[in-house]
């Protein structure tokens, strides 16, 4: 494996790896504000980031590369009212998004076709991430101050599922 492409794809895996353990965080956050529903959203939203990390690093040890786990930053614990909690959310999955068209320009260029092949499905996946984020946070809006709005989101919101049970992961 070209040693950029290792580079990009433990890059990668340290951007999962980092989404996880903020979503992970921000869980925490909505549940100590007692929006449970979200806190379990995001909760599952972290487990689906590890699952990516986790394919990921799985990818590079099957071309024969080498994985490299940085230390992850520290999260905040305080990440404001639902409505700023989830334009933090969208704001993050437009940077991963961003990450992956990059990293898909260097692998076209390079031509490495199976590489290109899982950027692409993550490329993909990124267009759910972020359209679920907007939903949210265009609800949010809609919803303003208004508790039984909030409440209902919630409530729904918690009636995700994790990801391959019935109902899928969707918002």
């Amino acid at each position: 494996m070209n040693e950029q492409v290792q580079t990009l794809i433990n890059n990668l895996i340290q951007i999962e790896h980092v989404s996880s353990t903020l979503y992970l965080a921000m869980s925490n956050y909505m549940n100590k504000l007692n929006y449970r529903g979200m806190g379990n959203w995001l909760r599952l939203q972290s487990a689906e980031e590890r699952a990516h990390m986790l394919k990921l690093i799985d990818y590079l040890v099957d071309r024969g590369g080498t994985v490299e786990l940085s230390a992850l930053p520290a999260q905040p614990s305080e990440y404001g009212p639902p409505l700023e909690t989830f334009q933090r959310v969208l704001e993050h999955e437009k940077f991963v998004t961003n990450s992956y068209r990059q990293a898909y320009e260097y692998v076209n260029k390079v031509n490495d076709q199976q590489t290109l092949i899982i950027i692409q499905e993550f490329l993909r996946e990124q267009v759910d991430e972020e359209a679920q984020a907007q939903t949210i946070v265009d609800r949010l809006r809609l919803a303003q101050n208004n508790a039984a709005a909030i409440f209902i989101l919630d409530q729904e919101l918690g009636q995700r599922k994790p990801a391959g049970a019935a109902g899928g992961a969707g918002a």
